[in-house]
């Protein structure tokens, strides 16, 4: 049976810029980094204390990137909260947090136009 999803990749043309988008703006925390040779680290991350991890992966190495967009939807517990904090720190919103009859839910970008979702009760 299927426990838990480890980690959800994100294709990026620069690592070193998604990290710092990722760990300084977005908060989240290098779990793992391992050199991958020439074609660059295996780079996961992760919001403090939580199993499941995004890795940053380059998209030099996927030659049909263009065809595996990410859907990936983060909660947290106050969404308003996480989206001023979000914003203050350069995150691109794409709209405010919006009230819907399943939740709550901001969509974002990250530095090569992946649309995330943030979602709040």
């Amino acid at each position: 049976m299927i426990q838990r999803i480890p980690t959800v990749a994100v294709y990026v043309e620069n690592q070193d810029r998604a990290l710092e988008f990722w760990r300084d703006r977005v908060g989240f925390e290098v779990t793992r980094r391992e050199s991958m040779g020439n074609a660059g680290d295996w780079i996961e991350l992760a919001p403090q204390g939580v199993g499941s991890r995004i890795v940053i992966y380059p998209k030099s190495l996927m030659t049909n990137w263009e065809e595996m967009k990410p859907s990936i939807v983060f909660e947290c517990r106050d969404i308003q909260a996480a989206f001023e904090s979000l914003k203050a720190s350069g995150v691109e919103f794409v709209n405010q947090p919006k009230k819907m009859a399943w939740g709550t839910y901001a969509k974002f970008r990250d530095l090569d136009g992946n649309e995330l979702l943030l979602k709040g009760p």
